[in-house]
């Protein structure tokens, strides 16, 4: 059989579809796939987040990791399965910032085609990076507690400095994590770190939804015409995921210690990463970012494009191609 010429992709669009219904199943979507990958981003955080002297030099890590899959196995042996799930119940209650982004994305590209705009990447780009911008604004607050928890007790590389004992109670946890940053820095601290979670995460999301449709149209001619458009879509998903990986990841880490070690801006962050790392800013926790941006990339267009096939009114159900 002949490969498939690329047609053009039909894209099923916010007005083609059930709005309850789609809301309803990307927040179950959402709230699974985050209990999928949440453990990718306790080893990310810890990998990028070293120990530090009081003088700011660094030092050996706290954790003693060699890389992502020693990561994980030192966890389980010896802190135990639970704890690759610290400050999820806190970060599981951001999904509220998932359902902005979704939103915000789908009203945008909606608002581009009416303008006349037909590229799908100038869509992507344009709705990727303002949805992101839009669900940072919710999501900032969770990301700065959760991080906060899934290093505690290390108070080499927590400056709340919080016991161990503290994770005895998950409710206990919360409430002494809040105060604390709360005390610390107002609610200001809150949204420690949220330019650098926007210089990250905006040309993250941005970069992303411009690769995908670029990586379904190189993907569709090799493939043969039966093959679905869902496994089309399921594997540029990840390509796009890692693309994006790769050129963001010097943005991540800068993000990450301004949140935890309460570095004052963005420049201050920057000049620091690059004197203590210098080129290894391209490679920290990289692989534990491309396996879960791989993992999330893959799931989420999985669950993304078949809701919208499930939640399509009937009147356009004929048009749509699995």
């Amino acid at each position: 059989m002949e490969p498939l010429e690329a047609p053009e992709l039909l894209t099923i669009e916010w007005e083609m579809m059930d709005k309850s219904r789609f809301i309803s199943f990307t927040t179950i979507n959402s709230l699974a796939l985050r209990s999928l990958v949440y453990p990718f981003t306790v080893v990310k955080t810890r990998l990028q987040v070293p120990r530090f002297k009081a003088s700011c030099v660094k030092v050996q890590s706290a954790y003693n990791y060699t890389g992502t899959c020693d990561a994980l196995r030192q966890i389980v042996r010896y802190e135990g399965f639970r704890t690759l799930y610290k400050g999820f119940m806190i970060n599981s209650m951001s999904s509220v910032s998932s359902m902005a982004y979704i939103i915000t994305y789908e009203k945008i590209r909606d608002c581009l085609s009416r303008r006349g705009v037909t590229d799908s990447s100038l869509k992507g780009f344009v709705g990727g990076g303002i949805s992101s911008l839009v669900g940072q604004t919710f999501v900032t607050p969770f990301d700065v507690v959760s991080q906060h928890i899934m290093v505690l007790g290390r108070n080499s590389i927590n400056p709340l400095g919080l016991p161990p004992t503290v994770l005895q109670s998950k409710f206990q946890t919360l409430k002494r994590i809040i105060k604390e940053v709360y005390r610390h820095d107002g609610i200001a601290g809150f949204y420690r770190g949220y330019f650098a979670s926007l210089v990250t995460y905006v040309p993250g999301s941005a970069f992303w939804w411009t690769f995908y449709p670029m990586y379904q149209e190189a993907i569709l001619p090799v493939l043969p015409n039966w093959t679905p458009l869902v496994v089309v879509q399921c594997l540029a998903g990840p390509l796009s995921g890692v693309t994006t990986c790769v050129i963001t990841n010097p943005l991540d880490i800068i993000r990450a210690r301004i949140q935890v070690q309460r570095l004052n801006s963005w420049t201050t962050a920057m000049r620091h990463v690059w004197r203590l790392e210098k080129f290894r800013i391209f490679t920290i926790g990289l692989s534990a970012r491309m396996v879960q941006s791989s993992i999330t990339s893959f799931l989420l267009v999985l669950g993304y494009e078949t809701l919208k096939r499930y939640s399509v009114s009937e009147e356009y159900k004929s048009q749509i191609r699995w």
